[in-house]
């Protein structure tokens, strides 16, 4: 399956507002869509294949060093081709470089999406009680950190960086 990964733009709304209603209980709206473009503290990224069409998207709201994944999703016949890891490659690059960590929910039932968020460092940080609703369920809050200024130290080191 062929596929870019390019910034979400209007030609996309519709697209991911569709997905958004196969994907999730409680979508968002193509107006909501639309204000994260304008809005600067976010980054919405789309695996777009060879005509145009919404395989997959995902969501960033970045605060100072800090970076919260709002949005994962990707159309059921593209599930199971690396669409969702590529999404999350491109936000942990960004995290690596930018920030102290990413932190995201998930439903607890999610096996699929758990196992793909481990594969890419994350870890489970809490549990938000009856987060979700149709069906009611528990989020879990994952997050993965950034070791930001020990690159070049050796962490078995006695010596403390100068």
């Amino acid at each position: 399956m062929e596929y870019v990964i390019v910034p979400m733009d209007r030609s996309h709304l519709s697209q991911i507002a569709a997905l958004e209603q196969a994907c999730f209980s409680q979508p968002w709206s193509e107006a909501a869509l639309e204000e994260e473009l304008y809005n600067p503290q976010a980054s919405f990224i789309v695996a777009e294949d060879g005509e145009g069409g919404v395989l997959g998207y995902a969501g960033l709201q970045v605060v100072l060093d800090e970076g919260y994944i709002c949005n994962v999703a990707v159309e059921p016949a593209a599930r199971r081709h690396g669409v969702a890891g590529e999404l999350l490659e491109v936000f942990c690059r960004f995290g690596q470089a930018h920030l102290a960590f990413l932190t995201l929910e998930v439903r607890a039932s999610n096996a699929p999406a758990i196992a793909l968020y481990r594969k890419y460092g994350f870890r489970e940080a809490g549990r938000r009680k009856n987060f979700y609703t149709q069906p009611r369920e528990d989020g879990i809050i994952m997050t993965r950190e950034f070791a930001h200024g020990a690159e070049g130290t050796d962490p078995g080191s006695a010596e403390e960086p100068v």
